[in-house]
């Protein structure tokens, strides 16, 4: 019985420490996103040292914009409480909204999420790929201020080599977002997203996205954490492969 209590006051005060400290950043970052200031660095994502200074700069706990296969992204160290709680604060976004992590291989994934359940053939036909895999966390994934009180993560694992070069470089599980406000569009160019700038250590710059308006609904997230079961969270832009594939695999839908 105490150690349930004891249980349930730890994660009370994570929770109200994140929101506690994401209102406080929000608010000393209010007067600062009207425009860029000079210092804000835009680099090229084909630079030959770009790769380096990212994982450079999520070591050091900043958060980065970059590019992906689908829309700009702001990524932080997943295992980094700090740094999560300012990825909060720049997105505007509610604490209990979770966030996905990226990284460059299956193997990874099955690090950091339990995976065991999903065959490579399965994992093959849909990544790397605009597809977010909502597992459970792994022990290995203990940031208590990374979507605290759920039990879930969602993973990527982009079809973009910048961001997968970054996340082999930094060697971590790497927190991602959208490049946006939350409940702005998402963003296919780095100037789409300019008033974020001053918040950020430095900005990726990989060119225009994409042209189509549909690319930014982002990557499709299904959630695959029980075995034989899938759910669609946002369709995406990949939702029509994705159920095609898991129902090969005799994964049933769940309401």
């Amino acid at each position: 019985m105490n150690l349930a209590r004891n249980l349930s006051s730890v994660k009370s005060f994570v929770r109200l420490s994140s929101k506690i400290a994401i209102e406080e950043m929000s608010r000393e970052m209010n007067g600062s996103v009207v425009a860029p200031v000079a210092g804000t660095a835009i680099i090229k994502s084909s630079d030959n040292k770009a790769i380096r200074q990212a994982a450079n700069l999520l070591e050091s706990g900043k958060v980065i914009a970059l590019p992906t296969d689908t829309v700009y992204g702001l990524a932080c160290s997943a295992n980094d409480p700090k740094a999560i709680q300012r990825l909060y604060a720049i997105k505007g976004r509610e604490e209990r909204k979770p966030v996905a992590i990226c990284v460059a291989e299956f193997d990874d994934l099955r690090h950091w999420g339990q995976a065991d359940h999903l065959p490579n053939e399965l994992l093959e036909q849909l990544l790397p790929g605009p597809v977010t895999i909502v597992v459970r966390k792994s022990v290995h994934l203990d940031n208590p201020f990374l979507n605290p009180g759920v039990e879930k993560i969602g993973i990527r694992i982009p079809d973009f080599d910048f961001i997968r070069d970054v996340s082999r470089a930094f060697r971590y599980p790497v927190a991602l977002t959208s490049a946006n406000r939350s409940s702005e569009q998402s963003t296919l160019n780095v100037r789409e997203f300019e008033k974020l700038w001053p918040m950020l250590g430095a900005v990726f710059d990989g060119g225009q996205l994409g042209l189509r308006e549909e690319q930014r609904a982002a990557s499709t997230v299904i959630d695959l954490s029980q075995v034989g079961q899938y759910k669609v969270i946002r369709e995406g832009v990949a939702v029509e492969h994705t159920v095609r594939v898991v129902e090969q695999f005799g994964f049933k839908s769940v309401v």
